[in-house]
């Protein structure tokens, strides 16, 4: 790292916005089709709590995919994320949706994303956040990779990264430790 680059940390402190895709992020990136036509996704419940825990601190969450599921509004629903972009081509639109809408800049969100249609708001953003099953080129353009695989824990540990630069984690973690 260069002296002009700034730390995983000290991007993690601007943080306002944390903006996640879904498959092979929140997911496993398995996709199950059934007999019934639905679509069925496994989502991990400590990745939950750490979505509700961050949503406590007061930053703002979205969710940004390319595919269109009813099981991802049910997720939204119950995690209270409000911004949810499905069948989404151009991420980075989305992506700039987001920062006017929520009236941020870009160094102020991470997006966390798995594939090359990541990329461009990856680029964009304050800290670009990946897993360690991506693609490489995503690996190249990402300030972070998870230790944690995606729908096994990768969204709860960057929450709890946010939450240890801002100094919020222990805040959150006290109702827990009384």
């Amino acid at each position: 790292m260069n002296s002009t680059e700034l730390s995983i940390e000290e991007r993690a402190k601007k943080i306002k916005v944390v903006i996640f895709d879904v498959d092979g992020v929140m997911t496993n990136g398995g996709l199950m089709l059934g007999d019934d036509g639905l679509e069925y996704k496994n989502f991990h419940s400590q990745d939950g709590l750490g979505l509700k825990l961050l949503r406590n601190t007061g930053l703002k969450m979205a969710i940004v995919t390319g595919r269109t599921s009813k099981v991802v509004t049910k997720r939204a629903e119950n995690i209270k994320i409000e911004h949810v972009y499905q069948g989404v081509e151009d991420k980075l639109d989305a992506f700039n949706d987001i920062i006017k809408d929520l009236n941020v800049l870009p160094e102020e969100c991470v997006f966390m994303g798995d594939d090359v249609i990541d990329i461009p708001p990856m680029r964009r953003s304050g800290l670009a956040v990946t897993v360690p099953h991506a693609m490489p080129l995503v690996k190249d353009y990402a300030h972070y990779v998870t230790s944690r695989e995606a729908g096994h824990g990768a969204v709860r540990e960057l929450c709890e990264l946010i939450m240890k630069a801002q100094g919020t984690f222990d805040a959150q973690m006290a109702q827990f430790l009384k």
